[in-house]
């Protein structure tokens, strides 16, 4: 088995959750075998979590996105990484990736859910991560190896992740365009609704999903020459401002939240070039 370190010098996985979020994870369910962890929002929150954001806990090619019935999972996303391991997501409510696809780390890939087939459970996330060989081990989340049998965590998945280049295809190189656009970032079923340009260096962009009834913001770099001061934010009215910001090569975000007819103040910046929207799209 490879060790802790290791691994973590791998693929560099983050908590499969959006940046800043704090989240309890437990291996205690009669159901684990020892490395698996269930999270919630709270220790014992029910159905509290249903519907909040999962994303990538490290960039990856999906292998399974299915409905799974025998295992208990329910809908299953399993994202195989640049060394060979892998990362499980199970019970989720929802799935926004398909099998082939290819997810940066941060892109939302689906939603918390209480889905399976064989056990009567409470939304969470049932989440593993395995050796290339299929052994289940330790997680590890931004460098660290998470405290069995339970540990609070805060996430430091904050965007800026890349995602592996298909195998038909050279990796691009440095200062070449943005590979990534505001519909991979945020993830399946948004669409854009608004944008604007921050000059040369960019664009910020607002989408929406009707299904979701959510909002998201990205900010997309122009070229990914080396790193640069990103942000992004979105902010619900009557709600606190969410951001996310940092040295990117790529882009600041995902930041999402629940909107429908609920009026939204979004923007962001790359270096110096910033946009404010007011309140609007209230619909």
């Amino acid at each position: 088995m490879a060790s802790a370190t290791a691994r973590a010098a791998g693929p560099g996985f983050q908590l499969p959750f959006p940046c800043g979020e704090t989240w309890v994870g437990s291996s205690g369910s009669y159901a684990h075998t020892g490395n698996e962890i269930d999270f919630n929002g709270s220790a014992n929150d029910g159905d509290g979590d249903l519907g909040r954001t999962v994303v990538a806990a490290a960039a990856g090619t999906v292998v399974i996105s299915a409905y799974q019935t025998g295992n208990g999972y329910g809908n299953l996303i399993k994202i195989r990484h640049s060394d060979g391991s892998t990362t499980l997501y199970a019970h989720l409510n929802k799935r926004m990736v398909a099998a082939g696809a290819t997810v940066a780390q941060g892109q939302q890939i689906g939603e918390v859910g209480k889905s399976s087939a064989k056990y009567k459970v409470a939304a969470h996330l049932h989440y593993e991560q395995r050796s290339s060989s299929g052994s289940i081990v330790p997680a590890v989340f931004n460098g660290a190896t998470f405290k069995y049998p339970g540990q609070k965590v805060t996430s430091n998945n904050c965007g800026g992740g890349s995602a592996p280049s298909k195998p038909s295809q050279p990796s691009k190189p440095a200062g070449s365009s943005n590979p990534y656009s505001a519909e991979q970032v945020c993830g399946a079923g948004y669409k854009a609704i608004d944008s604007a340009s921050l000059g040369s260096y960019g664009r910020v962009v607002l989408m929406y999903s009707a299904a979701t009834g959510k909002n998201c913001v990205v900010t997309l770099r122009a070229n990914g020459t080396g790193k640069a001061k990103v942000s992004a934010y979105l902010e619900v009215k009557g709600k606190s401002r969410q951001t996310d910001s940092g040295s990117f090569q790529y882009y600041a975000g995902p930041v999402s939240a629940a909107a429908a007819r609920t009026c939204v103040k979004w923007g962001g910046s790359i270096e110096s070039a910033r946009y404010d929207s007011p309140f609007g799209h209230c619909g």
